[in-house]
């Protein structure tokens, strides 16, 4: 079978390259790979190798890893311990995020595993991006595997799930206080606030995300920032009429302005849930005096480590109850939740894709995203013959159908 492994730091060290199909274990199964995301969490990962958290030290020149934490899958083979759990067909969606401490080759990592408590599919635990992948026990133990219910879900919905979970996860931990009256305990709310000012900065494909997420909690005013018009036309085009229908009001604004539009909307309240979708220490700091009092600041962009410290207004949380927070990834609540929104029509993976192709187009993909080459999702099939990098906006089932097809491999 094709596999994308890494085998050292650098892009130098990526290879498309033919491999044994694996054979599961008795607690393990073998998928096929119908679908694969294309992740910027990569990029990270080529950059750090064995020194990056998930590796632990692993070494990748005498044990390359096989990389992809966004996909979709069926199950081919089961091993005799777990085939009763998982049936022959069944198509699920994996979380990488795996809370199970290592279970296989602890011997591998820094001090044998010591005080390791999590793993991860893509990083030591086998990835997406293959025709064939192992489904080890740690996945399994994890309860990582969420079963597609909707047949009809086109392969790139599932493979879109891990992505927009993350926003799903994180938008759930926002936490708003509520009383019915003065006398009244105090109520904690998940989610963000319903009725309130929500504000996204970046547009980029997480901050999309972001911005469809948030109109499930009906916010009276949702501000997208970005810098470049672009994207903000794809906030408009896509978001336009889904927020009329249900009373909110949209403003896509440039950067420019968006302070200028927070303090008319709010009239100089601020924002009640401000999702920060831009890895800009400034921005992030600076943005502590957007929130309205009790707000919600979420960090949702990580930093670079060395530019990671900001200064934090200790008086705005003391004074005006702001509150900080942030979320790595998500669980498999969190991929559950996303199955269901897609299904119900809710979310729209498909109009977060840009292009498709196929697994060997893997090297050129990740440069594209790179060098910020693409303003959307890239979604690789590793079942069809080599097929060039191909555009996919407002993509389809019916678009995958005729691709596949084209590809010489069964559509679903």
């Amino acid at each position: 079978m094709q596999a994308v492994r890494l085998h050292g730091i650098g892009f130098e060290n990526v290879r498309v390259e033919t491999v044994p199909v694996p054979q599961p274990d008795p607690g393990q199964l073998l998928v096929r790979v119908d679908a694969a995301g294309v992740c910027a969490s990569n990029l990270k990962l080529i950059a750090q190798g064995s020194a990056h958290t998930f590796l632990n030290g692993w070494d990748l020149a005498r044990f390359p890893i096989q990389l992809g934490d966004e996909g979709c899958v069926t199950v081919v083979a089961a091993g005799r311990d777990v085939a009763d759990r998982f049936p022959l067909g069944r198509r699920y969606v994996i979380q990488p995020a795996v809370d199970v401490a290592p279970i296989g080759f602890r011997e591998r990592y820094r001090d044998g595993a010591a005080g390791m408590t999590k793993v991860a599919v893509g990083y030591t635990l086998p990835g997406h991006l293959a025709e064939y992948m192992l489904v080890p026990e740690e996945v399994i133990a994890g309860e990582c595997l969420l079963p597609i219910d909707d047949e009809q879900m086109p392969y790139f919905a599932a493979a879109l799930c891990e992505p927009i979970s993350c926003a799903i996860s994180a938008q759930a931990r926002h936490l708003h206080l509520a009383q019915a009256s003065p006398h009244s305990p105090r109520e904690a709310r998940l989610g963000l606030l319903p009725g309130g000012i929500a504000m996204v900065v970046g547009a980029g494909p997480m901050g999309r995300m972001h911005a469809e997420a948030a109109l499930r909690f009906k916010p009276k005013h949702l501000i997208v920032v970005d810098v470049a018009e672009a994207r903000l036309g794809w906030v408009k085009e896509h978001l336009t009429e889904r927020a009329v229908r249900q009373g909110t009001a949209l403003h896509a604004v440039l950067s420019a302005h968006s302070l200028a539009t927070l303090r008319r909307v709010s009239q100089r309240r601020g924002a009640d849930d401000l999702i920060i979708a831009v890895g800009n220490p400034k921005l992030q700091q600076d943005a502590q005096q957007w929130l309205a009092p009790g707000g919600v600041l979420d960090l949702f962009a990580g930093l670079k480590r060395g530019e990671h410290e900001i200064a934090l207004d200790t008086l705005r949380v003391h004074y005006d109850e702001i509150r900080v927070m942030g979320t790595s990834g998500g669980a498999p609540a969190d991929i559950a939740e996303t199955l269901r929104l897609i299904a119900t029509g809710d979310l729209r993976p498909g109009t977060h894709m840009t292009t498709v192709g196929s697994l060997d187009q893997f090297p050129r993909a990740l440069e594209m995203v790179k060098n910020t080459e693409t303003e959307g999702k890239i979604v690789l099939y590793p079942g069809i013959r080599s097929t060039p990098l191909r555009s996919a906006v407002r993509w389809t089932a019916e678009d995958e159908r005729a691709f596949l097809l084209n590809g010489l491999i069964s559509a679903p």
